[in-house]
C-alpha cells in the first residue's frame, strides 16, 4: 500500500538533508519481527549504506527497556538503530497503527519500511495485517 500524506514531524532532526530507512514491527521479541524484518535489515545494512542511506530506524511500539533488550539480540547489527514508541505516538503521528487488542497485544504499528529524502517519503511500503511481502530491505533496495 503506498500512502504519501505521512506525517514525519516526530523525526525531522533525525531526517533533515538525510536519506533514511524506518521500518517498524508490530512487537518486539514477535516471531515475523525476529526472525525476517530486522534480520533483514541488519543483513543488507551495508549494500543500503553503500547506496547511499545514511540511518536505519527501526520502530516498534514497546517500552524502552524490551527494545533495548530486544537489540542485544542482535549482536551483529552495526547500522540499525531502534527506537522505543512506548506510547504509539510516531506510529499515531504516521497514522500507521494497528489494533491488536483482539489478540491481547493493544495498539502496535502496522509493519512498514519507508524511504524518505530530505523529509520527503519516496517510497511508502506499509503491510495489510500480519503480511510480510513489500517491507523488508530487499524491497527497499529495488527503489534505490
Amino acid at each position: 500500500m503506498k500512502k504519501t500524506n505521512l506525517n514525519l514531524s516526530p523525526f525531522i532532526p533525525s531526517l533533515l538533508a538525510k536519506k533514511v530507512i524506518i521500518f517498524a514491527v508490530p512487537g518486539a521479541f514477535t516471531p515475523t519481527c525476529s526472525l525476517k524484518h530486522v534480520p533483514g535489515f541488519i543483513e543488507r545494512s551495508e549494500e543500503l549504506k553503500g547506496k547511499g542511506v545514511d540511518e536505519i530506524i527501526c520502530i516498534s511500539v514497546n517500552d524502552p527497556f524490551v527494545l533495548n533488550s530486544w537489540a542485544k539480540t542482535f549482536p551483529e547489527n552495526k547500522h540499525v538503530k531502534f527506537l522505543a514508541d512506548g506510547s504509539a505516538k510516531y506510529t499515531h503521528a504516521l497514522g500507521l497503527e494497528l489494533d491488536l487488542s483482539d489478540k491481547g497485544l493493544g495498539i502496535r504499528s502496522k509493519r512498514f519500511a519507508l524511504l524518505v529524502e530530505d523529509l520527503k517519503v519516496k517510497v511508502a511500503n506499509v503491510e495489510e495485517g500480519g503480511e510480510y511481502t513489500i517491507s523488508g530491505a530487499e524491497e527497499i533496495i529495488k527503489a534505490l
